[in-house]
């Protein structure tokens, strides 16, 4: 079963009664791996409830279970609700079951930002060395399934785009922008977000040399803002796009403003773009490729780009050594929010470009904290219009999920372990070419 299907609206589910201070119960046909915990030993239970406890009593967090048990050095409150299911599900799926334990509401947080961004900031030496070595053993391991081939990615963009252009449009601002803003200040203010969004976008446009008659290659639609303020700046944009719904309101968008006859957008993998094009613009898109088909998306790049082109492209990183270290792990975002997803680290798009391409990285700018300021509007927003995502018939677990997913990721850029880079990447002229040689 695919579990992020579970996440798209159907059926309004029925409201059972839960215990108090927990979500009501959780349904087992959308939700079969959260709705209850998965079998585990009694002695696995324990030996991960003891792992656990070593590593949570050495971080700056208050910890209190139901069962009068304290842990941590002091910090963010993590209330553990249940806690010899959130043990089982730890110590059957690892980092899967910490966050479908959330779902099910066996542990929360009053700052959940707060409480993550101390799992953040740990991440390398969460676990002991010693058991570092044993990884292996309990960690999940990626399907094959969701391989990010032609087909495959499809799919799996579909999963997360395409859940509802409602949902998106209930939190994200009037741009329908889906990637980091960049404020003139933080903190940052849900009025001015838009604004932030349109300077963003305006960087990039600018470090591609976007203009009257640019001929403009964008891979990943989103909403067709990008595309909209391009084609303002007398740009003949082609946009690339796997998402149908996305794809039908960027053009319902686009022919609201009269710009039809300067942006079409298809549903192209960027394996099957063809011409060339004097710029080339990716926003966030690269996180969706794999490991296993970088080299394909920047020779896809270079071989779109004409020679003088330019290249601007917004990625979301991490540390090298944890990119490496997790590549191949079945992660909680991986299973219900960007299946099939990886962020790379910026030795790994460097050292890609550099052995699979004739590009250059002319500039790269990193800014993380915007991110983490983009996400909290996001979040408190999605939060407020709670009810309104509830009318469009996802349910409270599915609240849960998403308000995690926003936490988790802001939590990521707040400690530093994750950030956001927009690079620049130029291509020789012929005749540099020629020279060269």
């Amino acid at each position: 079963m695919s579990t992020t299907q579970s996440a798209t609206p159907r059926t309004r589910p029925s409201v059972t009664t839960a215990p108090p201070g927990r979500p009501s119960a959780v349904d087992p046909v959308r939700w079969p791996d959260v709705a209850a915990p998965p079998r585990s030993s009694r002695l696995r239970t324990a030996v991960t409830a003891a792992v656990v406890r070593r590593a949570l009593d050495r971080l700056p967090l208050n910890v209190r279970c139901a069962d009068g048990t304290r842990a941590g050095t002091g910090g963010p409150l993590l209330e553990i609700r249940d806690p010899r299911a959130f043990h089982g599900r730890i110590g059957s799926q690892g980092l899967v079951g910490f966050g479908e334990s959330y779902m099910a509401g066996e542990w929360d947080a009053p700052d959940l930002v707060a409480t993550l961004g101390v799992f953040a900031a740990h991440a390398a030496d969460l676990i002991p060395a010693p058991l570092q070595r044993l990884r292996r053993i309990w960690e999940l391991r990626r399907p094959d399934r969701e391989r990010n081939t032609p087909a495959g990615a499809r799919d799996n963009i579909s999963r997360h785009y395409d859940l509802s252009n409602d949902l998106f449009t209930l939190f994200l601002d009037d741009t329908l922008t889906y990637s980091s803003a960049v404020f003139r200040g933080l903190p940052a203010r849900q009025d001015l977000l838009a604004a932030a969004q349109h300077r963003k976008i305006d960087r990039l446009l600018d470090l591609a040399e976007v203009g009257e008659g640019t001929r403009l290659l964008e891979i990943g639609t989103g909403w067709g803002e990008l595309a909209l303020r391009a084609a303002a700046r007398g740009a003949h944009v082609t946009s690339l796009t796997l998402s149908r719904e996305q794809r039908d309101l960027a053009l319902a968008r686009i022919a609201g403003a009269g710009l039809s006859d300067r942006v079409s957008v298809e549903l192209c993998d960027y394996r099957e773009a063809r011409g060339t094009y004097d710029a080339v613009v990716s926003v966030e898109m690269i996180e969706a490729v794999g490991a296993e088909f970088w080299p394909v998306y920047f020779r896809a790049l270079d071989e779109r780009l004409a020679p003088g082109g330019r290249i601007a492209l917004q990625a979301i990183t991490m540390p090298h050594d944890r990119m490496l270290a997790s590549r191949a792990t079945f992660t909680w975002i991986g299973k219900y929010i960007f299946p099939g997803g990886l962020l790379p680290s910026v030795e790994a798009v460097e050292e890609t470009v550099r052995e699979h391409t004739g590009l250059t990285v002319a500039r790269r700018d990193g800014f993380g904290a915007h991110y983490a300021e983009t996400l909290r509007l996001w979040r408190e927003r999605f939060t407020a219009r709670a009810d309104e995502v509830d009318a469009l018939g996802f349910d409270e677990t599915f609240r849960r999920m998403w308000t995690f997913y926003l936490a988790y990721s802001e939590a990521g850029f707040r400690s530093g372990y994750l950030d956001v880079q927009q690079y620049l990447f130029t291509k020789r002229t012929t005749h540099e070419e020629n020279t060269a040689r």
